[in-house]
């Protein structure tokens, strides 16, 4: 069976989308679809940049799920769906989207929203995220346990066995980074963020945005969504705003939500949207998964290949 992967925050790029809508209407009228529901052109931001503009966080939110949105439409338009759909971080919402829980428009203001609110939680320097390798779970959670001090800092992305970020006070993540190393972490290295997204410093932005997304016209889903928060599906609409509301603050436990989808007969992946990380996430989670991404009409041959040789079972669903 097929799961449709959404990507987060840090899979944008000056010209994604670009490739897609210039081969296809559906991409083409999706992109203007969210210009409209906009009221600017985030289809010349996705496509000219500049790079600075397209990195403010909520200008990056609506553009990955933009182009997310029009890579699924393609996809479904070219009879490939999912039986069950995920998403890491931001990608939750385009998960929702692909599910129909959540209508484009609405999605695409709702994480603008989402966006600012995350920025203004913290101010520019106070916060700071770092990728630690080589190390498991509990012995990251030990490491910023140690290294506290009284600040704030917690794993705040369980991506893959040994791979987890964490998030926190600046100082603080500094001090679990050499923590972690001695530990025996093999690197730490600092994220360009501009914010600690995925730890209790977004409380704030967690309190804002839970009106937002409970005032928003919802359906039940149509498919099953496995939310970040702890690796289960979502089913029903009420549930599935619960969970995006506690992600804001919440770790993204991703290994979980592979691990979940796994369990659920999934054996073919598409990263949905643009970037690579989350196939080579998956595979680090599971080497057995076959993993194709879909950012750009190359993907989508090569999707379309992959699915060819597909064994029984595991070709597109009707």
């Amino acid at each position: 069976m097929i799961a449709f992967v959404f990507p987060g925050q840090g899979s944008q790029q000056v010209g994604m989308g670009k490739a897609l809508a210039e081969r296809f209407d559906v991409c083409r009228e999706t992109l203007e679809q969210a210009d409209a529901a906009l009221g600017e052109s985030l289809t010349s931001l996705c496509f000219e940049g500049p790079e600075d503009t397209l990195r403010l966080t909520e200008n990056t939110q609506p553009a990955v799920l933009a182009v997310s949105v029009a890579a699924h439409r393609l996809l479904v338009s070219r009879g490939v769906r999912p039986a069950i759909v995920a998403g890491h971080s931001l990608g939750e919402y385009s998960a929702h989207v692909a599910a129909g829980t959540i209508s484009f428009a609405d999605a695409l203001r709702t994480v603008r929203r989402r966006g600012r609110f995350m920025q203004d939680a913290v101010p520019v320097g106070e916060g700071a995220m770092a990728a630690v390798m080589g190390l498991d779970a509990e012995t990251v959670a030990r490491a910023c346990a140690d290294a506290a001090n009284g600040e704030i800092v917690s794993p705040a992305n369980l991506n893959a066995p040994g791979q987890v970020v964490i998030a926190g006070a600046a100082a603080a993540v500094e001090r679990a980074g050499q923590r972690a190393k001695e530990l025996g972490a093999r690197r730490v290295t600092e994220l360009p963020v501009s914010a600690p997204f995925h730890c209790s410093m977004m409380k704030p932005a967690e309190r804002q945005l839970e009106p937002v997304l409970r005032s928003l016209v919802l359906s039940d889903p149509e498919i099953p969504v496995v939310a970040n928060v702890d690796g289960q599906p979502r089913q029903d609409a009420a549930g599935a705003i619960d969970a995006l509301v506690r992600q804001v603050s919440a770790p993204v436990r991703w290994e979980a939500v592979v691990q979940r989808l796994t369990a659920s007969g999934i054996t073919t992946f598409v990263e949905v949207g643009p970037g690579r990380v989350l196939s080579g996430l998956i595979k680090k989670v599971n080497r057995e998964s076959r993993v194709a991404s879909v950012a750009d009409p190359d993907g989508l041959d090569r999707l379309e290949r992959l699915l060819a040789e597909a064994p029984e079972g595991d070709e597109a669903i009707p």
